[in-house]
């Protein structure tokens, strides 16, 4: 339980700064993405962008367990084994939670694209941490 915490805690840190880096970045990258935020499909509640920035500390902390749990099943080295588990977490959380909010939402698919490629490295950062720490 004590490295589920640990390193559940690091990746939390880890992936705030993630997520505070892509919003200073993407507008620069991609502002055709970015215009899109101003869409009034999306919500611009300032008391709800607190979210933004929980949901990395949630998912930090569940992957944390999941990798608990399976860290048997990834093989090879660090990054492999970082690369195994944001590829399991975009089979199984990114690609169907994208698929209803495409279905739902009216956004491009290249937005889609950016929130996968984001969820992939998100999952990606928090497996490298997850099997440096692990070991």
């Amino acid at each position: 339980m004590k490295k589920i915490i640990s390193s559940g805690f690091v990746a939390s840190i880890v992936l705030l700064l993630f997520a505070y880096l892509c919003l200073l970045v993407m507008p620069i990258l991609l502002p055709k993405v970015a215009e899109e935020y101003y869409n009034p499909a999306f919500v611009n509640d300032e008391s709800r962008n607190l979210l933004y920035y929980v949901h990395p500390v949630f998912l930090a902390f569940g992957l944390a367990w999941f990798w608990n749990r399976f860290k048997t099943l990834l093989k090879g080295n660090t990054l492999m084994q970082g690369i195994e588990m944001a590829l399991i977490y975009v089979v199984i959380a990114t690609i169907p939670s994208l698929l209803i909010t495409y279905s739902a939402i009216n956004v491009s698919l290249l937005t889609i694209g950016t929130w996968l490629l984001y969820g992939f490295f998100q999952a990606l950062i928090a497996g490298i941490i997850f099997s440096r720490m692990h070991v």
